[in-house]
């Protein structure tokens, strides 16, 4: 089940910002960075953030989560995380499911490490094309990747 976080609710946001933290350490394994900025991430600025995140519950127990931030221009998926315990059960996917269902938008824009395979695939699986890669100032090269709907 997905639902709508209230990241302000202090509580909710330990449990998302542990979600990404579980998360991102095997991204950051995974693009051998030592200095990860989104490892980082303070438990106030998820309290703060007026981003909107969006928690897959299985069990009870959040399982993944999407962050977003939607304009009238496009759809910016800031963050997909999914904890390690339920890597490869479709939750991911499911997540980006509901974004496409709930927010309508003309153009969907996604960046990621370039060395994250399962986030790369995922995206290329919804038809989004690479329009950029860039090295950051903490030595890990992304990727900035768009879905155009055309209607």
């Amino acid at each position: 089940m997905i639902e709508k976080l209230q990241n302000n609710d202090i509580e909710v946001s330990k449990k998302i910002r542990s979600v990404f933290q579980l998360s991102y350490k095997i991204e950051a394994k995974l693009l051998n960075a030592t200095n990860f900025p989104p490892l980082k991430r303070s438990l106030e600025n998820y309290v703060n953030s007026e981003t909107a995140f969006f928690g897959y519950l299985k069990d009870k127990e959040l399982a993944g989560v999407i962050e977003i931030k939607h304009n009238n221009n496009f759809t910016h998926i800031q963050s997909l995380v999914v904890a390690p315990s339920f890597f490869r059960q479709g939750i991911a996917r499911k997540l980006m499911e509901f974004v496409f269902n709930t927010f309508d938008s003309k153009l969907f824009v996604v960046e990621t490490g370039l060395e994250n395979g399962p986030a790369t695939e995922l995206y290329k699986k919804f038809n989004f094309k690479e329009v950029k890669q860039w090295n950051t100032d903490h030595g890990v090269r992304k990727i900035k990747f768009e879905r155009r709907i055309n209607n």
